[in-house]
């Protein structure tokens, strides 16, 4: 079976994760719903081990060939839930076959045009998988399931010499549970791979350095006739602390290792209101840049109305996994091996996001990120071919080779 058409079963499957639920694990219960197809699957390509535990998390074991059971003990991790910020709901994925390189009436009005995503240029006369317009597809990261298992099959059908190997998909990637509750012991690698990116050219182990920051506000609410020197609108104080930060900083105006502040939200009312803020950058030092110059804006914003006004809650996220992959860049340069095998440029560009590899590097499992061949993720842009789906199968095929070698790692 080719990855394209797991893809395609998994994508129907709706696992959208809740992130009003992010301390349940899973978030969402409909996540169960892929794990379990996944454990009979993996089961029926021969790994008996196969399980599903009480956090959701699914893993499986695949012993070595014969005389290579003390090679480096590799892992592949996948996520099994999509992003909130789209529908994951009734997923209708769209295939054109021989596709000509123009745009594509999606439905519901949209339209995926290449003056939009250029890449699709490159995919003229691959079979091209897109949503309806009415969804996002899944390929992120399903896609990333769908390629190591076919992974799996590969090995097995054509009995391609490896060493021990570990497989694990994961519950709620996308609202940033960091696979907290991921059994490292139990999943026995000595290095892992997240196959959870873009493009087939990527192999990535710089991400962003990540925090989430609220502002609480209090305002004093009176009668607007007798309001001089008395009412505090929070609402107005919620725009002037956005009006505090660098208005160049923003995801639509930064790009490679620029950080940014991202307005996730802003309500409120005169008596209370929210401001709620991603913070990133792949620096340390400028990361905590920024959050000292939202913890200075909360001073100032006190100094100015009365302390108790703002309230500033900084919530840690995730750090950038470089300084834990520098010491085994093996795992970089075989990826790059395997990617330039098939004529294709590797491309190590900073991730501007995060992956589970990150927390999983900080935890003592080293977890660079490999392409799946997907673009625009969480919306009804995102697109993927066969073709490159195949492509990453044989880079997964590559790396294990790599490592089944008498001087891998």
């Amino acid at each position: 079976m080719r990855a394209y058409e797991r893809l395609l079963r998994y994508a129907k499957v709706w696992t959208t994760s809740d992130p009003e639920n992010e301390a349940c694990s899973p978030s969402a219960e409909r996540e169960l719903d892929l794990a379990r197809i996944l454990v009979e699957e993996m089961r029926s390509l021969g790994i008996g081990d196969a399980s599903l535990d009480g956090n959701g998390y699914v893993t499986g074991h695949i012993p070595a060939t014969p005389g290579l059971e003390n090679r480096t003990k590799l892992g592949f991790i996948a996520h099994m839930d999509t992003a909130p910020d789209a529908s994951g709901k009734d997923v209708r994925p769209q295939i054109h076959e021989h596709y000509d390189g123009k745009a594509v009436a999606l439905g519901d009005g949209k339209v995926l045009d290449p003056a939009d995503f250029p890449e699709l240029t490159q995919m003229k006369g691959k079979t091209l998988i897109t949503t309806d317009g009415t969804t996002l597809l899944g390929a992120d990261d399903k896609a990333g399931i769908a390629e190591i298992l076919t992974l799996v099959e590969t090995l097995r059908d054509q009995k391609l010499p490896h060493g021990p190997l570990s497989v694990a998909f994961t519950p709620d990637e996308e609202i940033g549970s960091e696979a907290r509750l991921f059994d490292l012991k139990q999943f026995g690698a000595d290095y892992a791979y997240t196959v959870d990116g873009g493009a087939t050219s990527e192999i990535t182990y710089e991400n962003f350095n990540a925090a989430g920051a609220q502002f609480e506000i209090r305002g004093v609410s009176v009668h607007t006739g007798s309001a001089k020197n008395l009412m505090i609108n929070a609402g107005l104080v919620a725009c002037e602390i956005n009006a505090m930060l660098p208005a160049a900083d923003i995801p639509r105006l930064t790009e490679g290792r620029e950080g940014f502040f991202h307005l996730e939200s802003i309500s409120g009312t005169v008596e209370k209101a929210e401001v709620s803020y991603l913070v990133r950058d792949h620096s340390e030092g400028h990361f905590q840049a920024r959050l000292d110059l939202l913890r200075h804006i909360e001073k100032t914003i006190n100094e100015k109305y009365g302390e108790g006004t703002v309230k500033l809650t900084i919530q840690q996220q995730y750090r950038n996994m470089e300084e834990q992959i520098r010491p085994c860049m093996h795992l970089v340069e075989n990826a790059r091996k395997a990617i330039s095998a098939l004529g294709i440029t590797p491309d190590s560009a900073p991730v501007r996001g995060g992956t589970d590899g990150a927390a999983l590097s900080f935890r003592g499992l080293p977890c660079p990120n490999l392409g799946t061949g997907g673009y625009g993720f969480h919306g009804p842009f995102e697109h993927i071919t066969a073709e490159d789906m195949d492509d990453e199968v044989k880079i997964l095929a590559g790396i294990v080779a790599a490592y089944a070698g008498p001087q891998a790692g």
